[in-house]
């Protein structure tokens, strides 16, 4: 994953930001204009361009212009690369939970099954 490190870096700061997750939580129920996706924002239009742009920059939306409108859509793609990188994070964390538990509880799976059937069996 070192190779994703700047995309990864660039996302992550990307989605800091409340209003851009606002904006990403907005189009994860479809499309939306750039008018529909500021409008119950309290900040002016030259402003949220700017969100929209570092969305844009980062390759977590994509916009495109159809007339005076463009529509900003999702890019599934890049929710993909946090989504794997997230993951990834999970699987150390629950092991390392795990081994802690197992520390804590003097649990230790020695994975012999032969010593515990002869033990049940004595």
């Amino acid at each position: 994953m070192a190779k994703y490190s700047e995309e990864l870096d660039a996302m992550f700061t990307a989605l800091a930001d409340p209003t851009r997750r606002t904006v990403i939580h907005r189009l994860g129920h479809g499309p939306a204009s750039i008018g529909e996706l500021a409008e119950p924002l309290s900040i002016s239009l030259p402003s949220f361009m700017k969100h929209v742009r570092t969305l844009e920059s980062c390759g977590l939306i994509r916009t495109r212009k159809s007339g005076r409108v463009r529509t900003c859509a999702l890019n599934r793609d890049r929710l993909t690369l946090l989504n794997d990188w997230l993951a990834e994070q999970r699987l150390i964390w629950d092991a390392s939970t795990d081994r802690l538990e197992q520390f804590v509880t003097g649990d230790s799976d020695t994975g012999d099954s032969d010593t515990t059937h002869s033990r049940e069996d004595s």
